[in-house]
């Protein structure tokens, strides 16, 4: 019979146990993994003796957590090992992978130690314990499981929680959930303080050996988690650009090709809020564990739920024991039971009782049942639960300010940042006067200040330490602080006013003291990132400090060159209501914040509503600051909401008197005349100007390039438009060649999910578009219309404008089938946003008519091209180029329906108009004209048709060339249609 050995180990020693089993297999020895806890009531004797049940031999894989759980005194372990290994010697081999001393007794086992090997030797010290003289040689790459002593290819999870205890069937459920379907997303869900966190860290250590990536990412506030995910790019050495957003992009393709490493573990730790996580999560081969406090994520597809309980009775007697070793089993039941089983009570009151060796533990224990809490707000399992967690964290307070007074009034600072990242870099750095005076001098002391540190991190038991990962950085000190939110909020409600008051203004101050003052700079944009989740915490948005107010404005700001739209729009609606009751209505930093909210509505898509907020700065300051900027400022935003809803003709007169005030003020080459003129320019191209829409902005793009350089955010966006507006006037190879570039740069200095880089990409898809290089343009709005939904949503603009044109494209060039869904998604989505009589609504109609031609639906397709033409005559008029358009597709439309008399005229008058508004030589025109020669050619005017076909092909071969598509197209009598492009707002 083959030989077989069994391995006990420690759920923590699963790692080792795996590998040995696996090199014990590749010899054929057969193998079981057998996990060792044994009850608390099974004496060790017993316990040892029931493994002599097994099969084969007991190979025992011996480290600190073997001995450790339960616990078990010194003396019984030595009592079991001598009588039950000494009687069975030949049935017990053992390895030791402790970094401690082994009881004495273990001699007897003869263990080999296999820490700080290679996996060559260690596997050969294995073997020859074993008793096989000649192992085959251990590979490090044999398809088994990772040696131990081996490193993962990138790995930042915490440090390992060494008094860990229990949960081994949750975290054997994660296992087997992800053992059954590849790509799998498990969600540990549970209340506060059960012990989530735990449980996923516990994970990945326990199973390391599994992964070649293993990477953790704090999901309480999203930039935060988009950073953190952000930094594998760097870790992994991926061709990525610097902003976030890139890097991100990165992340999830490496990980979804699984190249080169397949085998990846993610865990999102804290994600309560779906919302800005979501689109984080990769897909592929790995492994994705999310921690939540609610049920959000099970509506998700290939996400199992797994509910996480507090402890069993055993589990908290085990944990508290080992936390505080002078609890009797008896005592640590009691207090167990005082907390309800709680992971994070449990751990918090032993580890106040191991700090407080001279506190009776019985009184302890009641002060903790019989505690009377304050009044704070919060959900808990029940009213003693409430008052245990208040009681014990009081006195843990207490203890702090009796013995350790520096670090009780660090404390109370921390309870105004975010807890998710408390920034203890920033509090030390922070500028005199900024803190309170012990805490002033607490900073200019580095090993006084690291020390309370380290107090409130043992006697708390609910903050970890995070150091910097940088490895240029030569001060490693803390860099910021996590504290389990059920206990920052306990710390803050629990405060005096006066001493709220005082943390707040301290923290206040901090954020100012880090703030760069400079939003635009992109290099400075991580340290905003840093500082906009404490601005709630801080209280900033009730401050009266000026130098406060003016750090909000900064972020809202930042948020906004950034185009993280959503987000600054939320911090613009928690500073509203509270600066109309603090300002005067004519106050600067309100009217400010009044400019900002109306952009964001707009850009967000709520164009009604930026209007009227534009309109009301916009009357009371012509009352009460005629002369003032700020009444220039909310002319500008309302002229932006105004272009927004095709009120064209008032934006364009608010945009040149504007441009004309800043140029009698500034001159004609600042920056801000040049957002004007441009602003004028954009409102002119939207009047179907192009010609003086681009003299104007390529004067602009030449200024900007001269007074802001190249690489500048606002001298790309000029290229972009520029590009545009020659693409429009036909100019299509000089269109590519600008766009090309211009989207290069962007590459280099703006992250890929910048909305003005979704703008950038979008255009040169339009160009290569144009330009017949159609496989390029497909993939290349595909990729914008993934990274548009998930920047911006489904719902918003510039998501729809992308949407729209790639339909048009799928319709000519791809899919019929897909062009439709688009297309329709597109319609009702413009539709809904904008109304009915928005000419965008009416452009994105006129379109679906095209695709419903394909299908062979004339009637349907004629109906809504003529109510497209009829909308978009009313917004935009006659002569207008979307006009001209609808006008031509109308024509085709009828001719389609049987309307042969109907076409002609209809396509006779798209070709005059289009030669009266864009000249004789534009691609419009001669798409006119060629549609008009097919209706005169149906109407049996064949000659007059020729020779208007003719004329056509000789002006495009010669503005185009003889083999562009336009121009091959009408040579093959294919009849001319017209797009619609809504353009981002």
């Amino acid at each position: 019979m083959a030989e077989f050995i069994t391995i006990s180990h420690a759920g923590s020693s699963r790692p080792w146990a795996a590998w040995i089993a696996h090199q014990l297999e590749r010899e054929g020895i057969g193998t079981a993994m057998l996990r060792w806890d044994p009850e608390l009531e099974t004496s060790l004797v017993d316990a040892l003796t029931g493994l002599l049940e097994a099969p084969g031999r007991v190979l025992l894989v011996l480290d600190d957590w073997y001995f450790g759980l339960g616990p078990r005194p010194a003396g019984e372990w030595t009592e079991a090992l001598r009588e039950v290994v000494t009687a069975h010697s030949d049935r017990f081999i053992a390895v030791n992978i402790a970094n401690g001393a082994l009881p004495a007794a273990t001699a007897a086992l003869a263990p080999v130690s296999l820490l700080g090997l290679s996996a060559r030797e260690a596997g050969r010290r294995l073997m020859r314990r074993v008793g096989i003289d000649r192992p085959r040689a251990t590979e490090e790459s044999d398809g088994g499981p990772r040696f131990p002593n081996d490193d993962q290819a990138q790995w930042n999870v915490p440090p390992r929680n060494e008094r860990f205890t229990g949960r081994d069937e949750i975290l054997e459920r994660i296992h087997s959930v992800f053992l059954d379907s590849e790509g799998e997303r498990c969600v540990l869900r549970g209340i506060s303080g059960v012990g989530k966190t735990q449980i996923g860290r516990e994970y990945a250590y326990r199973f390391r050996n599994e992964y070649d990536i293993v990477w953790q990412v704090n999901s309480g506030y999203p930039g935060t988690a988009r950073e953190q995910l952000a930094e594998l790019a760097t870790r992994l050495k991926l061709p990525a650009g610097r902003e976030t957003g890139d890097r991100i992009r990165a992340v999830q393709s490496a990980l979804r090709s699984g190249t080169p490493y397949r085998n990846w573990l993610l865990i999102f730790d804290g994600a309560d809020n779906v919302d800005g996580i979501e689109n984080l999560l990769p897909d592929g081969p790995g492994h994705v564990l999310i921690t939540t406090l609610t049920r959000d994520w099970s509506a998700f597809s290939r996400t199992q739920e797994i509910e996480v309980h507090p402890f069993t009775r055993r589990e908290s007697v085990a944990f508290a024991c080992r936390r505080a070793p002078r609890l009797t089993t008896e005592q640590a039941d009691s207090l167990a039971a005082a907390v309800q089983d709680l992971p994070l009570l449990v751990n918090q009151t032993a580890s106040w009782l191991a700090i407080n060796e001279t506190m009776p533990v019985e009184p302890y224990i009641d002060s903790i049942l019989s505690g009377r809490p304050n009044e704070f707000g919060l959900s808990f399992v029940d009213d003693d639960y409430q008052k245990s967690v208040w009681t014990s964290w009081s006195l843990t307070q207490n203890m702090l300010r009796e013995k350790h007074p520096d670090a009780a009034e660090l404390l109370k600072i921390f309870g105004f940042f975010s807890p998710d990242a408390i920034p203890v870099g920033l509090i030390q750095s922070a500028r005199p006067g900024d803190l309170p005076a012990h805490l002033e001098t607490l900073t200019a002391d580095p090993i006084g200040w690291h020390t309370n540190l380290r107090r409130l991190n043992e006697a708390t038991a609910v903050m970890r330490m995070d150091y910097p990962a940088s490895e240029t950085r030569v001060d490693q000190g803390v860099e910021s602080v996590q504290m389990h939110h059920l206990y920052h909020s306990y710390l803050r409600t629990g405060m005096p006013e006066s001493e709220r008051e005082q943390a707040a203004s301290a923290a206040c101050r901090v954020l100012v003291s880090a703030s760069p003052r400079n939003p635009n700079d992109t290099r400075l944009w991580e340290r905003y990132a840093q500082i906009i989740p404490h601005l709630d915490h801080a209280g900033v948005f009730d401050s009266g400090d000026r130098d406060v107010q003016s750090l909000i404005l900064d972020c809202i700001n930042y948020l906004r060159v950034r185009g993280e739209y959503s987000a600054g729009l939320e911090l613009i609606q928690k500073a509203l209501p509270r600066w109309q009751q603090r300002f005067q209505r004519t106050d600067r930093s309100l009217l400010l914040l009044d400019y900002y909210h109306a952009i964001m509505l707009r850009r967000v898509g709520r164009y009604r509503e930026a209007e009227a907020a534009g309109r009301n700065s916009v009357a009371l300051l012509q009352e009460h600051a005629p002369d003032s900027s700020e009444l220039l400022l909310a002319k500008q935003g309302l002229g932006g909401s105004l272009w927004a809803l095709a009120a064209y003709g008032e934006a364009r007169d608010l945009f040149k008197e504007v441009w004309d005030a800043y140029r009698d003020i500034l001159g004609e080459q600042h920056p801000h005349t040049l957002d004007q003129q441009h602003n004028y320019s954009a409102v002119l191209a939207q009047l179907g100007h192009y010609k003086d829409s681009l003299e104007l902005d390529l004067a602009v793009l030449q200024a900007r390039e001269r007074v802001l350089k190249l690489r500048h955010p606002a001298t790309l966006e000029s290229g972009t438009i520029c590009a545009s507006l020659m693409r429009w006037l036909g100019r299509y190879a000089e269109a590519l060649d600008r766009q090309k570039k211009t989207v290069g740069l962007h590459h280099q200095i703006m992250d890929l999910h910048h909305p003005q880089t979704l703008r950038a990409e979008h255009n040169l898809a339009l160009c290569l578009r144009r330009s017949g290089e159609y496989q390029q343009a497909d993939s290349l709005m595909q990729t914008v219309l993934v990274r548009s939904e998930q920047v911006h949503g489904p719902e918003h603009p510039d998501t729809l404008a992308v949407l729209a044109d790639y339909a048009t494209l799928q319709r000519s060039h791809g899919d019929p089938g897909r062009a439709r869904e688009l297309a329709e998604r597109a319609a009702a989505g413009h539709t809904t946003l904008l109304g009915d009589g928005h000419p965008f609504s009416a452009g994105v109609s006129g379109n679906l008519a095209l695709v419903l031609a394909e299908f062979g639906e004339r009637d349907e397709s004629l109906h809504l091209s003529e109510r497209a033409l009829s909308r978009m005559r009313v917004a935009m008029g006659e002569r207008h180029p979307w006009t001209v358009g609808s006008a031509l597709n109308t024509s085709g439309a009828r001719a389609l329906a049987g309307d042969v008399d109907g076409a002609a005229e209809l396509s006779l008058e798209a070709a005059t108009g289009a030669e009266a508004v864009l000249g004789s030589r534009h691609p419009l025109t001669l798409s006119a004209w060629a549609a008009h020669a097919t209706d005169l050619r149906l109407l049996r005017r064949g000659k007059e048709a020729g020779e208007k076909e003719q004329e056509v092909i000789r002006v495009l071969a010669e503005t185009l060339g003889d083999q562009h598509p336009h121009t091959v197209s009408v040579r093959r009598r294919q009849r001319p249609y017209w797009d619609f492009e809504p353009q981002p707002v």
